[in-house]
């Protein structure tokens, strides 16, 4: 062929490069030839999805065509452009703060953070639990409570927990919980959703004065701050609520504790709050940490993750989740709480914070921030404005009559937003960024001159009652006065990262979790201040730009999985379910069919459905499942026929828990639809359906979407999540914050109003650089890549299930229990030993007991996925040795690991296998030894954690 004769690509395809999609998909085209070879099959769309639920309309159609990183980018950066950042002075639950360039270079920006999974396995996440075992310290002592969980979704979430927490509690059968009126109102909104299914009568009054309202409580909620400002002692309140049987939930805001009599020392049995104005950026409202401390006697009753102290194999000091099995995926229904995912990468940040600046200095911000407030409002005062409250920490309430308008258009235009309370009164509220100049444009807005700030400052006494000034001393184990210059931090977090396994330096093959790439293009706006420093409250020509991209994915989102329309206010996984359930739920009784209460859900559910099915006022009924690992459809039309009248729904995973495709989902859909229920498909598995079917076509009526797994999010340690629900046309009206409560809609599930903005720009990159052919061929990548290791490795570890043709979906699920029955090797055994090989565990005992679940994703290139196999298939050549009675079942390489350095420079080694094989199970072999993980601690007893609790940083000499 002569050259004039071979194509020429154009300027514009050489300008627009690689796609983007060649990066994200990790096998490149002659390493997918290789493995569709082993697999048997043409093409990647062989070995996919059944004809049954294949959709004949084009999938995704609303995308655009794809485009390059630089691209993309310069459309976010025009979109950023069309939002004003303002100094925000609007409070209201959230504060301007600066990020420490340490914590932002080395946490928010550092794979080795941001790409970790939740820390199920301890050994390899020993960093992220110290850091969040801070966390805990710090809250603990912050708040004066001896137990505080490792963070929760948002201050109103963590309200909610806490209004269920007291419920359980205490032993009162009255079922009213009492809130203060001076309550962030985005937190009663979230209360009211949360205790209308559980049958808790919300009683919101004024407790200005002092006294209770008549009747009995089970629990009380109180503001320390109000969210007016005002900040008064709540101890009368607590001492006559107890006096009446209930107990008592604080609210308060964590900076002002470093000046305040913390809620414990004031009797409160729990404290909640927000950590975000502990370095953590506004984000137009999220994502944020927020927290829950209680008493000792309450501890195990807190929801979500709690780190605690326990020991390894060898004695030594190590931190594990503890009291796990209070959680969904063991009591299901009768768990805690339907929370999951957390917000653990901002709980990092937030303890970094505190690490950063030590008690002194969170002290002198504190006093810092109060004293602008003292001074903005005397200046105030000079000039005939009325305060309305005379103690306040960082808020104060100006009255204006009829001027609330031009006082906060005349701030506006300065470049400060303030809050309008109302016609006749203004919000101001200072921060850590507030600045003497700000507090003139302030006056100015107020219409006045010639303010004398220095003079003011000089004269002014704090405006804090002085019974209530904090005496006592708070962070003072070592941990928040070590590394207080910059370089004792940078080392202290990269020693941390460094006793942590996350995606910067192997797969994470964990099944149902779809831990994929999160690309850098993807991760950079997160930053950008237009987009992270707005306000949730700002005036809507403030956030032109970010609303802009909101939309463009709600709509992609909800083209690409067959529904009419999506809400982002989820800000997890599981408060996505709660709200599909709640929408359904409300459709029902729009419908005047309020006794349909009965949620069927699948055995093999996680435990997350069937939580949220009980917080959503439903009654879980279990269908059992078929030896094939499908829905058993016998039992289902059962359960129909007998809950029929008074059935709402069905929960289903597609593809399922069991890792294949049901081929029979449309008929499950329409049996339920024909008995007038709903159809909710769980979308933890939609990494598998993605671009080639849509769970709205073949029978969703609402799915919720984990944009931390399908579409880039990283999983941060365990959240920040986003768990957008997506709904067909009938239940639009039920969706979060859609129609008013009154008028028989959803309440609000998270603080702010689209949840978690501040990372939603990663996944609006990611579809836009990835375009519908591109997540087409991610997914099936990752079919065939799931494929790929079931049959390599089927010879040597069952896979439990697969469908009609022996394929799986997107993940398999390798079985060992007849191995670990005959050898007494068990999976906790395969999962340490992986570590040796330096190499995270897939996802164990779910959803079978005894099983590894395994997802490779489409991100993982073959070389990576054969060093999985490589592994794996070397612990089934120590399980065969373990059997043939060449090692004893309890002094074997597979039951000590992980092995640690220290344990194998020791002097002592009376083990029937070698040092060498111990640290290197495939041997030193160039590429593989250079990949060497070396855990920090040996296998960790988990129930001498529990039984001993200990939930804050352990004394120095523990260590000893």
């Amino acid at each position: 062929m002569s050259p004039t004769s071979e194509h020429r690509p154009t300027l514009s395809e050489l300008e627009r490069g690689l796609p983007f999609a060649e990066r994200h998909i990790g096998p490149r085209p002659g390493d997918l030839a290789r493995m569709l070879e082993v697999l048997g099959v043409d093409s990647l769309a062989a070995r996919a999805l059944p004809d049954t639920i294949r959709d004949a309309e084009p999938v995704g159609a609303s995308l655009p065509a794809p485009v390059g990183e630089a691209e993309m980018l310069a459309e976010l950066r025009a979109m950023a452009g069309r939002n004003t950042v303002t100094v925000p002075m609007i409070g209201y639950g959230y504060h301007g703060t600066r990020t420490p360039s340490v914590i932002r270079r080395n946490v928010l920006e550092n794979p080795a953070w941001y790409t970790a999974y939740t820390p199920y396995q301890p050994e390899i996440s020993q960093g992220r639990l110290e850091a969040l075992l801070a966390f805990q310290t710090m809250v603990s002592d912050l708040t004066g409570l001896p137990v505080a969980g490792a963070s929760l979704l948002d201050e109103a979430t963590a309200a909610a927990e806490a209004m269920t927490l007291l419920r359980r509690a205490n032993r009162s059968t009255s079922p009213r919980f009492l809130v203060d009126a001076d309550t962030l109102p985005q937190t009663v909104d979230v209360l009211r959703t949360r205790a209308e299914p559980l049958g808790i009568e919300l009683v919101v009054a004024d407790l200005a004065d002092g006294v209770l309202p008549e009747g009995e409580f089970f629990g009380v909620l109180l503001s320390y701050p109000g969210a007016s400002g005002r900040v008064a002692d709540p101890s009368g309140l607590i001492e006559a609520a107890h006096g009446r049987g209930a107990l008592v939930a604080v609210a308060a805001d964590l900076l002002a504790l470093a000046l305040l009599t913390p809620p414990g020392e004031l009797g409160a049995d729990a404290a909640i709050g927000s950590t975000q104005r502990f370095g953590v950026p506004l984000g137009f409202g999220g994502p944020h940490a927020g927290y829950l401390s209680v008493g000792q006697r309450h501890a195990r009753q807190l929801p979500g993750r709690l780190v605690g102290v326990s020991r390894d194999a060898d004695g030594h000091y190590a931190l594990r989740l503890a009291l796990q099995t209070r959680e969904q995926h063991i009591r299901r229904e009768k768990a805690t709480s339907n929370i999951c995912t957390a917000q653990v990468l901002l709980a990092v940040m937030a303890a970094c914070y505190g690490v950063h600046h030590g008690p002194d200095g969170l002290r002198d911000i504190a006093t810092r921030t109060h004293r602008m407030a003292a001074v903005l409002a005397a200046g105030l005062r000079s000039g005939g404005v009325e305060i309305v409250h005379d103690a306040f920490f960082d808020s104060v309430l100006a009255r204006v009559p009829g001027r609330a308008d031009a006082v906060v258009t005349a701030a506006h235009e300065a470049g400060i937003a303030l809050r309008r309370a109302s016609d006749d009164e203004v919000g101001v509220a200072t921060s850590e960024i507030t600045t003497v100049a700000h507090l003139r444009a302030v006056w100015s807005a107020f219409g006045l001159a010639g303010v004398d700030a220095d003079a003011l400052a000089r004269e002014t006494a704090d405006a804090l009652p002085a019974g209530l000034r904090r005496t006592g001393e708070y962070l003072t184990h070592p941990t928040f006065h070590d590394h207080r210059s910059e370089t004792a931090l940078m080392r202290w977090l990269r020693r941390l990262a460094d006793a942590d396994l996350a995606l910067d330096r192997t797969m994470i093959p964990l099944g149902s979790c779809t831990m994929k790439l999160n690309a850098a293009a993807e991760m950079e706006a997160v930053t950008w201040p237009q987009f992270a420093d707005l306000h949730p409250l700002a005036p809507e020509s403030d956030t032109v730009g970010t609303r802009e991209m909101i939309e463009q994915l709600e709509t992609w989102l909800a083209d690409l999985t067959g529904y009419a329309a999506v809400s982002l206010q989820p800000n997890a996984g599981s408060q996505g379910e709660l709200a599909g359930l709640l929408a359904i739920a409300a459709y029902h009784r729009s419908r005047g069919a309020a006794d349909r209460d009965v949620c069927l859900i699948p055995a093999s559910a996680h435990g997350t459905n069937a939580a949220s099915a009980v917080m959503a006022g439903m009654r879980v009924v279990v269908v059992g499942t078929a030896p094939g690992g499908d829905v058993d459809l016998d039992d289902l039309h059962a359960k129909i026929a007998e809950h029929g009248d008074r059935l709402a729904a069905l929960m289903i995973t597609y593809p399922s828990t069991h890792g294949v495709y049901e081929a029979g989902v449309r008929d499950v859909c329409a049996a339920v639809h024909e008995a007038g229920g709903q159809v909710y498909v769980d979308g933890a598995n939609l990494n598998a359906l993605v671009g080639v079917a849509r769970p709205g076509a073949f029978g969703g009526d609402v799915s919720h979407l984990n944009l931390h797994k399908t579409f880039c999010i990283p999983h941060g340690g365990g959240g920040p999540g986003v768990g957008p629900v997506a709904v067909a046309e009938h239940l639009v009206p039920f969706l979060p914050g859609r129609t008013p409560v009154s008028d028989g809609g959803v309440g609000a599930v998270s603080a702010a109003r689209y949840g978690s903005p501040g990372v939603l720009p990663i996944s609006w990159a990611y579809l836009r650089m990835m375009g519908t052919d591109g997540m087409r061929r991610a997914t099936l990548t990752a079919v065939a890549a799931a494929n790929y290791v079931a049959t390599r490795l089927r010879e040597h570890f069952p896979v439990l299930y697969s469908g009609a043709d022996g394929a799986v979906a997107h993940e398999c699920i390798l079985d060992l229990r007849t191995l670990t029955k005959e050898t007494g090797v068990t999976v906790d055994d395969v999962a340490k030993r992986l570590i040796d090989h330096g190499i995270h565990a897939p996802t164990m005992s779910f959803p079978v007991a005894g099983t590894l679940m395994v997802e490779p994703t489409e991100s993982e290139d073959l070389a990576e996925i054969e060093r999985f196999v490589a592994a794996m298939v070397s612990i089934r050549g120590e399980i065969d040795r373990v059997a043939a009675g060449e090692w004893p079942a309890e002094d074997n390489p597979l039951r000590n690991a992980p092995h640690t350095a220290a344990c194998l420079a020791d002097d002592k080694w009376d083990h029937p296998y070698p040092r060498e094989l111990a640290a290197y199970p495939t041997g030193v072999t160039p590429g593989v030894h250079d990949r060497k993980v070396w855990p920090p601690v040996r296998r960790i007893d988990g129930a001498h954690g529990d039984r001993n609790l200990v939930c804050s940083c352990p004394p120095p000499e523990a260590f000893a």
